[in-house]
């Protein structure tokens, strides 16, 4: 049967460096090694091995990149090295050295290495869990800040017991306060060790004599709280904010989670809104949009004065600059855009129709008829 190409086993290209086969032969013998439970392959693992017995030996692999699989054919091959033959834990123990699950002679910390359940890893100080609150706000509030009370659901520390979950500290009678048990097993090099939390105190190392009646052994207990939030000026649907040290209480000491507040900010009935930018719509008259006028405009901030010039056709864009919305977290504001619609009339009365109909013979120039037209309306 022909073998698959060594490169192409380890995943690497044929100009990889020896750092980069090394690298790649470290993550394969993790996932494939037959101690893991979840990705083990006895055979693939063997075949990952024999790849890189000879990629990472500089004579074996220019042998093999001139003349492949056929380099090493025959009962030894080249040099008297025959790949078939390797020696796998030789090659774990030179790859992974003292780094592999934190040992040097032997590879009985296999399963530790493969999630299969470290020491003392429950009795650690843990950070409490983060928290997600969705939080709506008008419009208004929105574009000037506000301050919030919110309500919240969660795990506290217990009072009782501080946290503990118990009284009258004892050390295991099971594991002897080492919070784990070792356990041996035949595999592929033999007898290994392996350490997982001891199961009569979860990997704690110590229980207690009499269990906290408060928060029945867990160190923790349901409560409400009321916690008061300051919203920014200029926020926008999407914005989080990050409450620290206010969420859930940790485990063994551990600080507390955070609170994140995630803002849902209701459109304006008025104001068309992108990011800091506001858009506004000022309906003007045709006499106002010919002859040009000044408008008293509406912002955020209060009403303003804006000049209209003659001749402003229906869409034209005007800017007042620094009447948007603030920006988070900096001095800056956005601007107001103002968008002319001028407004055609459906209704006019008979003199308005002859001043019309006199438009339709009369230079558009003319300022008398200009000014008779608007006089007259």
């Amino acid at each position: 049967m022909n073998k698959k190409d060594y490169y192409e086993v380890l995943g690497v290209e044929k100009s990889a460096t020896q750092a980069d086969i090394k690298s790649a032969f470290r993550k394969l013998a993790k996932k494939y090694h037959p101690d893991n439970k979840e990705t083990g392959d006895e055979a693939k693992f063997k075949e990952i091995g024999e790849a890189y017995a000879v990629l990472s030996d500089e004579t074996k692999r220019r042998q093999y990149d001139q003349f492949g699989h056929a380099a090493f054919d025959g009962a030894a091959g080249a040099g008297g090295f025959n790949p078939g033959d390797v020696d796998l834990n030789d090659i774990l123990r030179q790859v992974f050295g003292g780094g592999f699950g934190g040992f040097s002679g032997g590879f009985s910390d296999f399963s530790d290495f493969f999630g299969g359940g470290n020491s003392r890893t429950s009795n650690r100080a843990r950070k409490g869990k983060d928290m997600l609150v969705r939080l709506d706000l008008s419009f208004e509030e929105a574009a000037f800040g506000v301050d919030k009370d919110i309500e919240l659901i969660l795990n506290d520390t217990c009072d009782e017991c501080h946290g503990k979950g118990g009284f009258d500290e004892i050390t295991c009678d099971y594991c002897h306060g080492t919070g784990y048990v070792v356990t041996e097993q035949r595999s592929l090099f033999g007898v290994v060790q392996s350490r997982s939390a001891c199961p009569k105190c979860h990997g704690e190392g110590k229980s207690y004599k009499k269990v906290c009646s408060s928060c029945r052994g867990t160190g923790q207990v349901k409560r409400k709280k009321e916690i008061e939030i300051h919203i920014p000026e200029g926020v926008e649907t999407g914005h989080q904010l990050r409450i620290s040290g206010k969420g859930e209480a940790g485990t063994n000491g551990g600080p507390n989670g955070d609170i994140y507040i995630e803002l849902r900010v209701q459109e304006s009935d008025f104001y068309e809104r992108e990011g800091a930018d506001l858009t506004v719509e000022l309906p003007i008259t045709m006499p106002e949009a010919v002859l040009g006028c000044k408008k008293e405009v509406p912002t955020i901030y209060g009403n303003v004065m804006m000049e209209i010039k003659a001749g402003c056709q229906s869409g034209t864009k005007y800017k007042l600059k620094g009447k948007g919305l603030k920006v988070p977290g900096s001095l800056r504001k956005g601007d107001e855009y103002v968008v002319i619609k001028v407004v055609t009339p459906t209704r006019l009365s008979r003199e308005q129709k002859k001043l019309f109909n006199a438009l339709l013979d009369t230079d558009l120039d003319n300022e008398t008829v200009f000014r008779a037209y608007r006089k007259h309306l």
